[in-house]
């Protein structure tokens, strides 16, 4: 039993470390596309809300609306949101992006490589 006691330190950093690295790992936000997610992210109606206590989810649409999160769901939250309202409100025909807010075109975006065409058909779940 002594033998064993005195690796019991290193073992417990070790485990503490990969679980920390893990949580890291798994709580990181997606990667984004700047120039595509950037003019998107003007109409998208959520929006993040530093505070004291943390990160807030808010949206422009509805003023009572808002959601806390843990940090460790946090951008998983976020992004599912982002990816429910761009089904809904983005359009791709071609090379070109439709932002639209169900009745009309709010700006039309042309996408100029195929990561952006990618990006938005993976991000935001546009077919």
């Amino acid at each position: 039993m002594n033998k064993f006691s005195k690796y019991l330190p290193i073992a417990l950093f070790l485990a503490f470390l990969f679980i920390g690295f893990t949580t890291f790992l798994t709580s990181r936000p997606t990667h984004k596309n700047a120039r595509v997610y950037k003019i998107v992210k003007q109409y998208s109606p959520y929006y993040i809300e530093k505070t004291l206590s943390g990160l807030r989810i808010k949206s422009k649409t509805d003023k009572k609306y808002k959601e806390e999160p843990t940090n460790a769901e946090f951008f998983k939250r976020y992004e599912y949101l982002e990816k429910s309202w761009g089904e809904k409100h983005l359009k791709l025909t071609g090379n070109t992006l439709h932002i639209t807010d169900g009745n009309k075109d709010l700006k039309t975006l042309e996408l100029k490589n195929q990561d952006e065409i990618n990006f938005v058909k993976k991000y935001y779940g546009v077919k």
